[in-house]
């Protein structure tokens, strides 16, 4: 076994995984053309070309506009399991879902949430891949709009959902977590869990890392790479034990870093946080979970035994009960052991041959 396939089948969760984004290039030039969804291109290597983060959420927010009907969304569901068990063995998901993006084409909350729902109860049930659902808040939107969206998840109640998040950017192009305090307050006092996407790129700030922590009091971060540029709250974080499902790739684009020894995330680990790796926008940033593992990984000057922590940590970050913890940790240990095994029998065998 070579190092790269044991990086490729070593056991998954993913944990900052967009819903929009696991539909395929295919799909959505194809549903474009079906619903008459004007796109600048119908080569996917010239459509997702993006200067910035903010080019990027412009096509982001155009793609939601193809997934329009039950069976569209469902089937997306599915098929982006099935894509990621297939690339590198994926074990668990939890999805950002807004349906703030939906509401302007007539999708209800539940008619938005319950095919989705469908279609990765049937993966589920196929391919064994367990999930959750983060309700996130689109920035874009006021404070009272998303106070209004905490309420809808609290008066429909799905199992599958048990957290809110935020994400996109404010009208002004800023994160300020801070503006959808009461948002936050009214789902943790209902036992939602939180988090949110926060010290994404250069121009934004640890001191949103901070409001992310004291003030919304968030379970977990996504992004927050800035936060290593503030020692304090660097230890705070690690003593705090608070994940941060961070998302190696997207940072070429999103924050124009190279993926090296030097990045923020190999910094974040080497400080010691809780640290797992997902895709964030798969289909948009022409990465997954495995490639995650297979080349930004290594690219960090990380091993297998970083890859085995990582992907334990993305169980201790999941916002999953603790039986099914329980359950993805066993299942984790078994695949690991058959996987050291053959990787320790391979090497053994290219030492007898040299």
């Amino acid at each position: 076994m070579r190092i790269d396939d044991y990086l490729r089948l070593v056991p998954k969760t993913e944990l900052h995984c967009h819903f929009v984004s696991t539909m395929s290039a295919a799909r959505l030039i194809q549903l474009a053309d079906r619903y008459g969804v004007a796109l600048p291109t119908t080569d996917p290597e010239a459509l997702f070309a993006y200067d910035d983060l903010a080019d990027f959420l412009v096509a982001f927010r155009a793609a939601t506009d193809v997934l329009r009907s039950a069976d569209d969304l469902a089937q997306v569901a599915y098929d982006g399991v099935r894509a990621d068990v297939a690339a590198g063995s994926l074990r668990y998901r939890e999805y950002y879902v807004n349906p703030q993006y939906f509401a302007p084409k007539g999708l209800g909350y539940r008619d938005l949430m319950d095919p989705i729902i469908d279609g990765l109860r049937a993966a589920e049930s196929d391919l064994g891949v367990g999930f959750r659902i983060v309700v996130a808040i689109n920035r874009q939107e006021s404070a009272a709009s998303a106070f209004e969206l905490v309420e809808t998840v609290l008066d429909n109640p799905l199992p599958e959902v048990v957290g809110i998040g935020q994400d996109d950017l404010t009208p002004e192009l800023t994160e300020d977590p801070g503006r959808f305090a009461d948002a936050y307050a009214l789902a943790r006092s209902h036992g939602l869990r939180a988090t949110a996407h926060v010290g994404e790129r250069p121009v934004d700030s640890p001191a949103n890392v901070r409001v992310a922590m004291d003030v919304l009091k968030v379970d977990r971060i996504d992004h927050g790479y800035r936060i290593v540029d503030d020692a304090e709250l660097t230890a705070r974080a690690r003593d705090s034990h608070i994940h941060f499902a961070t998302t190696p790739w997207s940072t070429t684009i999103c924050s124009g870093w190279t993926i090296d020894p030097q990045h923020r995330i190999r910094r974040m680990i080497d400080e010691g946080l809780s640290v797992s790796f997902s895709s964030d926008d798969a289909v948009f940033f022409r990465t997954s979970v495995a490639r995650e593992f297979t080349e930004a990984l290594p690219l960090m000057g990380l091993g297998v035994d970083d890859a085995r922590r990582i992907a334990l940590a993305g169980i201790d970050g999941a916002f999953c009960d603790d039986d099914t913890k329980a359950t993805l940790r066993a299942r984790f240990a078994a695949e690991m052991l058959a996987l050291d095994t053959a990787l320790a029998e391979g090497s053994s065998t290219l030492g007898s041959a040299a």
